[in-house]
């Protein structure tokens, strides 16, 4: 008995800290694809022409938009093969062209090819540009979805967490925002091994 005692007092120290070192390494990674996810869907709104105010709303793409020229406009990233072809998931206040919600990154945004010539042939060998779907939305072929669930905060044991708009103020916790996800952090108040607090990554 005493000798399991002793063994006791070492090791369950030992399990406790092994599982809390892997709660935190599945925190990094869960936080690493969602802010992965975030910037993949930025990279494809380079580009989009929609009409209204400041090129937002529920006003569908602009049709007769000329092609980007080089050196005009925003660079596109080569990573990035589509634009969004939908306008309307984004509100007035969301002028940057963030993701609106994390669901919207689970059930994806319709798409059209970056390779599709403005003004020139498509696919369907026609001059046509692209037509118009449901909702004023270019009508694409494909839907492209850019997280296949929300993960869960291994910390708190739920899918839940702070999401940050870019004109949020530091340290501030929203559940869900109007101006678009710049950033996702963890609702755990927690100190992780290292001293820092879990919120803070």
């Amino acid at each position: 008995m005493t000798v399991l005692a002793i063994l006791s007092v070492g090791v369950l120290p030992m399990v406790k800290t092994a599982v809390r070192r892997q709660h935190e390494y599945q925190l990094r990674e869960s936080l690493r694809t969602m802010r992965e996810a975030i910037k993949e869907f930025k990279r494809d709104t380079v580009g989009m022409q929609c009409a209204g105010a400041g090129g937002l709303g529920a006003g569908p793409p602009v049709q007769n938009a000329p092609p980007q020229q080089q050196g005009q406009g925003p660079a596109v990233d080569p990573r990035s093969k589509v634009v969004i072809g939908d306008c309307t998931i984004f509100s007035p206040e969301n002028i940057m062209q963030y993701p609106p919600s994390l669901d919207t990154l689970v059930s994806g945004v319709n798409v059209v090819s970056r390779l599709q010539p403005v003004g020139g042939l498509n696919p369907s060998g026609t001059n046509e540009l692209p037509k118009l779907g449901e909702g004023g939305g270019a009508l694409a072929n494909k839907k492209k979805i850019y997280l296949r669930e929300i993960p869960k905060d291994p910390m708190t044991g739920e899918a839940s967490w702070c999401l940050h708009s870019p004109f949020d103020d530091p340290g501030s916790c929203a559940e869900n925002t109007d101006a678009g996800i710049f950033d996702v952090t963890s609702k755990s108040d927690g100190t992780a091994l290292d001293g820092t607090k879990y919120k803070d990554w």
